[in-house]
């Protein structure tokens, strides 16, 4: 039996790689950089953008210097309906921003599937301003139709050093079922293509010799993470 939601998400993943090949390569080599010099990788994202954050943040099998920003106001964890208010709001990224330990050196992923709020819209603004490097992953086809929530007008796609399509139909939703969209897709295609960034920034970094940090699975027995949690301390806010 086939599923059509696993058979269009599966597409979309296809189709996504494909899309931001070219990207996922310059990308990888730059994380690989990031890793080698011991700077930080950072994560941000507003409502269920969030997730692709946590996944790679202190992750069995992914990279010690990732810092994911996990602001309590602007994630459905604290409430879906303020978040989905907060993440409008002009001046938030800022305080954001200034709660966190960023610095020349690091890099900056900011994920937001529609692209045209204000608070990632921000956030990507201040990494400019203060030279960070900076990544948006996007939907950029649905972000170019939907007007911006930010005062400059501008979205995600226009603020940042390099885009990463996430390349899901417009609406986030794979499936039209009777009278509903369904079947919701970015979350799923944005941890794939930060993955396949990370492995091969990995790949990268072991074949030119150098040491890094890789996390191991707390559930199996013979592995210690306390010497990354030591090294990135104070610079990983939510170790």
């Amino acid at each position: 039996m086939k599923f059509a939601y696993s058979e269009a998400l599966l597409a979309v993943m296809k189709q996504a790689e494909e899309q931001n090949r070219e990207m996922i390569e310059a990308l990888s080599a730059r994380f690989a950089e990031t890793i080698m010099q011991d700077r930080i990788i950072h994560v941000f994202g507003t409502g269920h953008s969030h997730m692709i954050g946590v996944e790679l943040f202190a992750r069995a099998g992914g990279l010690g210097n990732i810092n994911a920003l996990l602001d309590p106001d602007t994630i459905p964890s604290f409430g879906a309906q303020r978040a989905g208010r907060m993440e409008q709001c002009s001046g938030v990224a800022d305080a954001i921003f200034d709660s966190y330990r960023i610095e020349k050196g690091d890099l900056m992923v900011i994920t937001s599937n529609s692209g045209r709020n204000a608070v990632p819209i921000e956030m990507a603004m201040r990494c400019q301003k203060e030279g960070i490097y900076t990544i948006a992953m996007t939907n950029v086809s649905q972000s170019k139709q939907a007007k911006s929530r930010h005062a400059s007008g501008k979205k995600l796609y226009e603020c940042a050093d390099c885009v990463l399509d996430t390349c899901v139909p417009f609406g986030d939703a794979l499936a039209q079922i009777g009278p509903y969209q369904s079947g919701p897709a970015s979350t799923i295609v944005g941890m794939f293509l930060m993955n396949l960034i990370v492995d091969e920034a990995i790949r990268k970094v072991v074949a030119a010799g150098k040491p890094l940090y890789i996390f191991q699975s707390q559930n199996v027995d013979g592995f210690d993470n306390d010497a990354i949690y030591a090294h990135f301390q104070d610079r990983c806010k939510h170790f």
